[in-house]
């Protein structure tokens, strides 16, 4: 199968990836039946998860492993969870795609994994107080599409 990333590529995010502090487990979730994009999707976060030790990736079938897709609160496919992992235990900071991360997703795909392997966000004091005081869940969705 050709590699959906070449060595330019490559090399550029094995560049990033040596700031890489923490382990980071990547959950893939896909279907074998009417995914249009998941074996692309996931080919493209096999080839990102073998370019550092630090990155590891999970590949779940949607229907199959319900319980897990629910546990991570992925309802569509193909789905991406950046998660944080310390030795068995995998933690869900809410870092989540829907759909194929190409284009300018692509590049928030890399900053995700980097922002995951630090453990921290990178907001503000200010906004970090705000949502302390938040009294009931918030659901925030950014949806893209290509241009």
């Amino acid at each position: 199968m050709e590699k959906l990333l070449d060595k330019q590529i490559v090399d550029q995010i094995s560049e990033a990836f040596a700031q890489l502090k923490e382990p980071v487990q990547i959950l893939f979730f896909g279907s074998i039946q009417n995914c249009e994009y998941c074996a692309e999707t996931q080919q493209l976060l096999e080839e990102v998860s073998v370019i550092n030790d630090k990155v590891s990736l999970k590949v779940y079938d949607i229907q199959a492993n319900k319980d897990v897709a629910d546990k991570y609160n992925v309802d569509k496919f193909p789905a991406i969870v950046i998660a944080a992992k310390d030795g068995e235990q995998i933690s869900n900071l809410g870092v989540q795609f829907s759909g194929v991360p190409s284009g300018h997703e692509f590049a928030t795909l890399i900053n995700d994994i980097l922002m995951v392997s630090n453990r921290d966000s990178g907001l503000s004091p200010a906004v970090r107080e705000f949502l302390k005081n938040l009294n009931e869940p918030l659901l925030l969705q950014v949806f893209v599409t290509p241009t």
